[in-house]
């Protein structure tokens, strides 16, 4: 009896072993291997129009979301699975295998550079803000934000919050929300004096507050807090990213692509130029 039971535990250890070797070479399995075998490809974004955000139907909107896409439909692979968090789960969701790709309109800086791999840039991204109507005090860049010792208000994780540091605004002064709506809110209910994001966004909130905000000069921001957005990737995936870039090259300022992305304000001075991620890793 005693033998028998010894020989079932040791055909369950060996089956536990088996299931747990299936699982982990699956785990293991890089992007490219996934997407050969007809695996659908998981695009992680957050809520953040116009770059990428969930339409009524939970479908992938916003003009990074449609580039991705067409970038990986013209690459040959057609299946995608879109996967909605918010903008602070998006390079741990990423690195945690909980999808494959980040479209969420995410600016490249050096610090993120340390933790994933970005595509080639995708677009020219400036800064702006949003505030109350008439610009009380006074607000058109960072500095200004100091000397008037207002309150910002941005999104958890933005590229905001480095460039207001570095403007020598106090940590005190800076809130973080987790996205736009709440950004929106702070400024209309004078919880904040300025909202901070990408002046595609910022625009766009005002657009929709019926005049209960307006957005900025985005000529007023320094030429260092602009930036160029990226498409992130795990480290690990390099070989998909290459593939990712050469297709990105011959599709990127397309007439196929600014017809796609014209109606979310992508027009040609959104485009990237001619910057490298490398140097925009390395200076941002």
């Amino acid at each position: 009896m005693k033998g028998t039971l010894l020989r079932h535990i040791g055909a369950l250890g060996m089956a536990a072993l088996a299931v747990g070797s299936f699982a982990g070479s699956a785990i293991a399995q890089s992007l490219l291997e996934r997407a050969e075998s007809g695996e659908p490809i998981r695009i992680g974004f957050a809520n953040e129009i116009p770059f990428a955000y969930p339409g009524d139907d939970g479908s992938p909107k916003g003009f990074v979301n449609v580039m991705t896409i067409a970038v990986l439909k013209n690459m040959g692979y057609e299946k995608i699975e879109p996967v909605q968090t918010e903008w602070g789960g998006l390079i741990p969701g990423l690195n945690a295998n909980r999808f494959d790709i980040v479209t969420g309109g995410m600016n490249i800086l050096a610090s993120r550079c340390e933790n994933i791999a970005f595509s080639e840039p995708i677009a020219t991204v400036g800064d702006g803000f949003i505030l109350a109507p008439g610009n009380p005090k006074n607000i058109s860049n960072y500095e200004s934000l100091k000397s008037a010792d207002a309150i910002m208000v941005t999104g958890a994780g933005y590229s905001n919050i480095e460039a207001a540091k570095a403007a020598g605004v106090p940590e005190a002064n800076i809130m973080q929300v987790p996205g736009p709506t709440e950004i929106l809110a702070a400024v209309r209910a004078g919880r904040a004096d300025a909202g901070a994001g990408t002046y595609f966004t910022m625009k766009q909130l005002a657009d929709s507050s019926n005049g209960a905000v307006e957005a900025s000069d985005p000529t007023a921001m320094p030429e260092e807090s602009f930036n160029w957005a990226g498409i992130g990737f795990r480290k690990a995936d390099e070989d998909f990213l290459d593939k990712f870039n050469a297709a990105l090259k011959e599709y990127i300022g397309s007439e196929a692509m600014m017809s796609a992305v014209a109606e979310y304000g992508y027009g040609e001075a959104s485009l990237p130029g001619d910057q490298t991620t490398e140097w925009v890793c390395a200076n941002r």
